[in-house]
């Protein structure tokens, strides 16, 4: 046995650093959500889609958006074809950068964003599945989510 105190040590200022810069870059994109589904929207509205639905599934640490269908009213729609002006985090900038994108490509990332803030993991283990309404009039995008849970029971009986 040694006679020397256990010193602390000291904690990893590059892992303090990383933390530091996650954190804002995961402010910032929070922050052009609201810009960018106003920009969302407006193109929705001037081209008559008054519904979006995006249907969504993982498991085993993967998954994906399964299908994005649009109506204008209730007969089903194509999405617009034209590319929208976004606000795009970039990650150890501390401003956003703007960006042309498809309107299907802002639709699927502002889904993959909720889904993180309000289920971050909903891939993982027996995952998770449900989806998204982008209600165009009312300019709101509401979450069905429905997760899966493995489950065991074990008993055990000495006579």
């Amino acid at each position: 046995m040694s006679d020397s105190p256990i010193e602390p040590s000291a904690p990893d200022l590059s892992f303090i650093e990383m933390d530091g810069k996650y954190e804002a870059h995961r402010r910032l994109r929070a922050s052009l959500i609201a810009p960018n589904k106003t920009a969302l929207f407006d193109a929705l509205a001037a081209s008559g889609i008054s519904r979006v639905t995006v249907t969504f599934d993982g498991y085993g640490d993967s998954g994906q958006i399964e299908d994005i269908a649009a109506k204008a009213g209730e007969t089903p729609a194509s999405l617009p074809e034209t590319t929208i002006t976004v606000a795009r985090a970039v990650w150890d900038e501390a401003e956003p950068q703007t960006a042309e994108a498809a309107i299907a490509a802002v639709i699927e990332d502002i889904a993959y964003q909720l889904l993180e803030q309000t289920h971050c993991g909903w891939e993982n283990n027996a995952g998770a599945f449900g989806e998204f309404t982008f209600d165009v009039a009312a300019r709101t995008i509401t979450l069905e989510y429905n997760e899966r849970f493995e489950g065991s029971e074990y008993y055990e009986h000495t006579f």
